[in-house]
């Protein structure tokens, strides 16, 4: 199979990791259940030591209409997305401005804004296995129950661009610090901020080596230069614990963590 060199400390949003050999999946025949899929790596933290890693080819970077739905890869960038839509005066997708990643990645953890997710408008995905409908896959906030690599997913295609929207999502997104990170660090519990409940723990803009929760938000947990995984992981341990001590919650990561000595 082929591979590729990546350089974690480049690619990822973190700006921590390893430079790794990664495969690169070119067709449903490959092999890919040895492998942990990555996107573009906007909310994963890479360890010293990840699992084998792969990501897709570029031949699954595409958006067409067909059959009046909308047909995106799976290696396909939110930016490119949007864009699509603005210029083609397509509705409901206005969130994916202000969020990066894959459709990919985007389709498997269900990724949103508040309200607006991907799976309120989409109708199948397919995997290396065939094509699975919306209503075969288990979904909820920043969840799906897939197991297999997303190549295409098909949305409605509905018409009607709306800027307003896109300025809603930009406001939504202008307390987020523009500082190397994975977006945010944990899921909301239900009827509670994390963020919140990071500051009330008294962890908010603490450092630890070069990472922190960020000042400007205290769910995002920032690299603020040299940051390593070591020290992200001490910051995240330490939240869950003193969340679990103070309210007894289960703080449970929103960021995906590879490495073959952790396990959540």
């Amino acid at each position: 199979m082929q591979t590729k060199k990546v350089n974690f400390k480049k690619y990822s949003s973190f700006k921590i990791g390893p430079e790794v050999e990664v495969a690169i999946f070119n067709s449903p025949a490959d092999n890919f259940k040895e492998y942990y899929l990555i996107g573009s790596c906007n909310n994963t933290l890479i360890g010293n030591n990840p699992p084998p890693l792969m990501m897709l080819s570029k031949k699954y970077d595409y958006i067409k209409i067909e059959n009046n739905q909308l047909k995106i890869g799976g290696a396909t960038p939110s930016g490119k997305i949007a864009s699509f839509c603005k210029k083609n005066n397509i509705a409901n997708l206005e969130f994916l401005s202000h969020l990066p990643g894959k459709l990919g990645g985007l389709v498997y953890m269900n990724a949103g804004l508040k309200e607006y997710e991907i799976f309120n408008h989409l109708i199948d995905i397919t995997t290396p296995t065939g094509k699975k409908e919306k209503k075969d896959i288990k979904y909820g906030y920043r969840y799906t129950n897939i197991q297999e690599p997303i190549l295409e997913a098909t949305l409605e295609l509905n018409y009607g661009f709306d800027i307003t929207k896109v300025e809603m999502f930009k406001e939504m997104r202008a307390n987020q610090p523009s500082t190397p990170s994975a977006g945010s660090c944990f899921k909301n519990p239900k009827n509670d901020y994390a963020g919140r409940l990071i500051e009330a723990v008294g962890l908010k803009g603490v450092m630890q080596g070069d990472m922190c929760f960020s000042k400007e938000h205290a769910n995002f947990l920032v690299n603020m230069g040299e940051g390593k995984f070591e020290d992200a992981m001490t910051l995240i341990n330490e939240a869950k614990k003193r969340v679990k001590e103070l309210f007894d919650i289960d703080l449970e990561c929103e960021i995906v963590i590879l490495n073959q000595e952790y396990s959540s």
